[in-house]
């Protein structure tokens, strides 16, 4: 028996009656948003008018090329619609030859079968080429210029796309009937939910935050906090063998996330893979900072971070050296102690090993549209307001170098679908997000990113002149082969400018975190190596061999060989450094600071 019309209609109602309600919690959201300097929001307005006025100076020198493009561009958009006109004039729903590329953002059957999604998703193909062909057009612009172009356009077409409005996106539309508009109404539950949860930020959530919690199915290994001050805490793991190498490993991790992607289930947990082979491992949890870390530096990283950490670990295990690792920024701030140490004569790290770490930034790569003076001023004055760089800035960057896929695929399934998202632990952990003080913020800025001091004339902190030439230490460099934030070339040309002598170089396949958590047991990510260090990026790679599998166990054998010999296990803390917490900490638990 059919559905009663006039019952349907009536939920129907009863859906959409529930919006009011939404709406005041929506407004009373967006009342708490603090909005970030203006700087922030978009590129200077000089990056389009550059533009426009270097097409303008190629349709005056070289008129043809451009005339070419614009006339290609008219020629197919009347044909197209004159095609899709006879199509309609036969009297038959069915759409014109289509010849556009295929893309995922257009998988429904509706966009092919459909004349009028076909039209517009068409149309769209159409006008995003002709923008691309403009951009291309345009000469007399720098590297650094075009980069920024081709990048801020192609953002503007991405946020076009038909699938990003309700009425121009058949899933949505197909969901919203089926579900009697109970799907519209969940999505705008998801929306406001968002912003609560983000002070009033619209932030798309792109993991179910219910279904994790840190240090119960996330973060979990068994461990105790053995040492505490106001930068870090220090996590010593409990053993897994009754034997473990005499010299212990600590491991920095970027302090711009949460350690715990290192421990996320137990299945992609290096730190439990890393105590399963006999190592006594540190890991170092960083505070999220609030305004009163205002002036906290590099230096202050260093010395109440790396330096604690490694003196701590030493005094815990009675040895006179550790072995490390440091991760992204943690690897860079790790590159920059090692330097320091070296100045003063301190041997107290035995080998480094880094994990997608920069030390030379030269190639800005996709980061290159954000660290021109325009927003790195917008960011300068913003923290200079607030004392720190507040996590929901930094995770809109990120998000927008990945944009069709961290912003609007998930914003899609989440506000027009009304979908849950998924219970994934990555990004879980990719969410749970930590500020940066402002004085270390504008340090890393300025100094490394803009003007690469510490490749060049040597970035002076602690009394210093730090240099990466002063690394000098056995070193090992995982790095990713399609990392779009710490790329894998230019992590190369930073250990080609290292002092050791004794250099290992990995390249892992996948990105910057599925590259580096690829436990063995998955079976999923080879990697390359290759001993020659003369080379350039590409002919390195080009000359490396590829190895099925995991790089873990690779590194494992290397580290085992540089940890000394098999001693009893210990267990975590000693007389003078009792257990303060069980793992994973209170740093990493804390609610994020305003």
């Amino acid at each position: 028996m059919a559905d009663d019309p006039h019952a349907a209609l009536e939920r129907l109602n009863a859906n959409l009656a529930k919006v009011d309600d939404l709406t005041q919690r929506l407004t009373a959201a967006l009342q708490k948003r603090s909005p970030v300097n203006a700087a922030l929001n978009a590129p200077d307005p000089e990056v389009f008018t550059k533009g426009a006025a270097a097409w303008w100076q190629e349709v005056m020198h070289n008129p043809a090329r451009v005339f070419e493009h614009q006339a290609e561009f008219w020629s197919k958009s009347v044909q197209h619609f004159l095609e899709a006109q006879q199509a309609l004039a036969k009297g038959r729903l069915e759409t014109p030859e289509d010849k556009t590329p295929s893309d995922a953002r257009f998988s429904n059957p509706l966009w092919q079968s459909h004349p009028w999604f076909n039209f517009i998703k068409q149309q769209y193909m159409l006008n995003a080429q002709a923008i691309r062909n403009a951009v291309e057009d345009a000469e007399g612009l720098d590297d650094t210029e075009k980069t920024r172009l081709r990048y801020f356009s192609q953002q503007i077409v991405d946020m076009m796309a038909p699938t990003n409005f309700l009425a121009t996106n058949p899933d949505a539309l197909e969901r919203a009937v089926e579900t009697e508009g109970e799907s519209l109404v969940k999505g705008l539950e998801n929306l406001v939910a968002d912003i609560e949860a983000n002070n009033g930020e619209l932030m798309v959530r792109l993991a179910d935050t219910d279904a994790f919690k840190v240090g119960e199915n996330v973060g979990a290994s068994e461990g105790q906090v053995v040492f505490r001050n106001h930068m870090i805490e220090l996590i010593q793991y409990a053993p897994r063998t009754e034997e473990v190498h005499a010299i212990p490993l600590v491991i920095f991790p970027p302090w711009i996330n949460k350690f715990y992607i290192l421990d996320l289930k137990e299945q992609n947990s290096f730190i439990k893979w890393v105590t399963e082979q006999g190592i006594t491992l540190f890991v170092v949890s960083w505070v999220n900072p609030d305004r009163s870390y205002a002036d906290t530096g590099i230096e202050d990283y260093i010395e109440d971070g790396y330096l604690k950490a490694i003196e701590t670990a030493k005094e815990i295990t009675g040895q006179k050296k550790v072995n490390a690792i440091g991760y992204c920024i943690g690897g860079t701030t790790l590159a920059m102690t090692l330097s320091l140490m070296k100045k003063r004569k301190d041997k107290s790290v035995n080998t480094a090993t880094f994990f997608t770490a920069l030390t030379d930034f030269a190639d800005q790569g996709d980061f290159t549209p954000f660290l021109q003076d325009d927003f790195i001023d917008g960011i300068e004055a913003e923290v200079a307001q607030t004392g720190i760089l507040r996590s929901h800035i930094m995770a809109r960057t990120f998000s927008f170098l990945r944009s069709n896929d961290l912003i609007y695929r998930p914003a899609i399934r989440s506000y027009m679908m009304g979908e849950t998202p998924p219970a994934f632990d990555l990004l879980f952990w990719n969410g749970d997000g930590t500020n940066l003080p402002a004085k270390m913020s504008m340090q890393y800025l300025r100094q490394l990113c803009q003007r690469n001091e510490f490749v060049t004339d040597g970035i002076d902190l602690l009394g210093e002149t730090l240099h990466v030439k002063d690394v000098t230490l056995p070193v090992y460099a995982v790095t990713c082969e399609t990392d779009h934030i710490a790329a894998w070339k230019a992590s190369y040309r930073g250990v080609q400018k290292m002092g050791s002598k004794d250099r290992t170089f990995i390249v892992s396949q996948s990105g910057h975190i599925a590259g580096i958590v690829n436990p063995p047991s998955k079976k999923k990510y080879g990697h390359y190596t290759n001993e020659d260090f003369t080379l350039p990026p590409e002919e390195w790679m080009a000359q490396a061999e590829f190895h099925e599998g995991s790089w873990w166990p690779r590194w494992g054998d290397w580290i085992k060989a540089q940890s000394g010999k098999m001693v009893p296990a210990r267990e975590p803390g000693d007389s003078t450094h009792p257990a303060l917490c069980p793992a994973p900490g209170t740093y990493v638990a804390a609610p994020l600071p305003a």
